[in-house]
């Protein structure tokens, strides 16, 4: 069992960073703050682990050597990080590690790892390519970019979080492969979203058409995870609509500044951006499958 005399905190305490705090807690490292917008959420899980629900991330900086921010997306990780605010991190950067595991645009990333460097700390991308569930028993896939140094520095901490560990590169790099990552995915369920809800118009049995998918040129890892749940609309959420819409836009964003047509991704980029306007961005991605089976949205 790991001990670390780390003082940790975690800025950001929904689904997953709640329960990387709570993994980390059952291995005896010391979490000594936690903050999220959601100050209920914060004092919550702060009451779980015996320590502090900070006001501020200033506050929490200022409590821990080391932070993890898990945030929604830029715009929450321009907040915490903005040089002149007064309850930023950057009030207390130095000498304290950042690690961030938000999936962000890989220019952010870059400006986030230069402006914690300029006040004197470290930084170091750990994008998370997971769910809730290995959240919690911290068998996370993570993809780090920033030093080499600062990778090496904080190995055996994150292989305490992960079942897979690899090292891209420099600032920035992580985040592009992770863009990549879910852009694919996400491209993955939005086609088999189509397979399956034409299967159900065309009168076939979902579950027949799943296996003999699963064993010819149709199969993949998310037929696995969410062909059963667009089947029974099971849409408990795991990765949520709204991170695909996010993530998948980011991808195309890459696109656009590379000169690339991404008609594939734009698509599915689109059906997400429908799925958060009908009000059903907090289901898991799964539920683009509500907008490819016959009549279930007037359900």
């Amino acid at each position: 069992m790991a001990q670390s005399q780390a003082r940790i905190g975690m800025v950001g305490v929904g689904r997953m960073g709640a329960n990387m705090a709570r993994r980390l807690h059952d291995l005896h490292y010391q979490i000594v703050a936690v903050y999220d917008t959601d100050t209920r959420r914060a004092e919550e899980l702060a009451k779980e682990l015996g320590c502090t629900a900070s006001p501020t991330p200033a506050h929490l900086a200022e409590l821990a050597d080391t932070v993890f921010t898990v945030v929604s997306d830029d715009g929450a990780m321009r907040q915490i990080y903005a040089p002149a605010a007064p309850d930023s991190l950057l009030r207390h950067a130095t000498g304290r590690l950042f690690i961030n595991c938000a999936t962000l645009s890989p220019a952010l990333q870059t400006d986030i790892h230069t402006l914690v460097e300029q006040q004197g700390g470290r930084s170091l991308e750990a994008c998370m390519a997971s769910s809730i569930t290995q959240a919690r028993q911290g068998t996370l896939y993570l993809m780090c970019g920033g030093r080499p140094e600062v990778f090496e520095r904080a190995t055996p901490l994150l292989k305490d979080l992960s079942a897979h560990l690899r090292y891209i590169g420099p600032a920035g790099e992580a985040a592009k492969v992770k863009a990549l990552v879910n852009m694919v995915m996400n491209a993955n369920t939005a086609a088999l979203a189509e397979g399956l809800g034409l299967g159900s118009a065309l009168g076939l049995d979902l579950t027949m058409l799943r296996e003999v998918f699963a064993q010819t040129g149709a199969n993949s890892r998310v037929l696995e995870t969410d062909g059963e749940d667009m089947q029974q609309r099971a849409h408990d959420c795991y990765f949520s609509a709204a991170h695909a819409a996010k993530d998948s836009g980011i991808a195309c964003s890459l696109g656009k500044q590379v000169g690339l047509d991404l008609p594939v991704s734009r698509a599915t980029y689109e059906q997400y951006r429908r799925l958060v306007a009908l009000g059903k961005g907090e289901l898991d991605k799964s539920a683009v499958a509500e907008l490819t089976f016959k009549d279930r949205l007037k359900s």
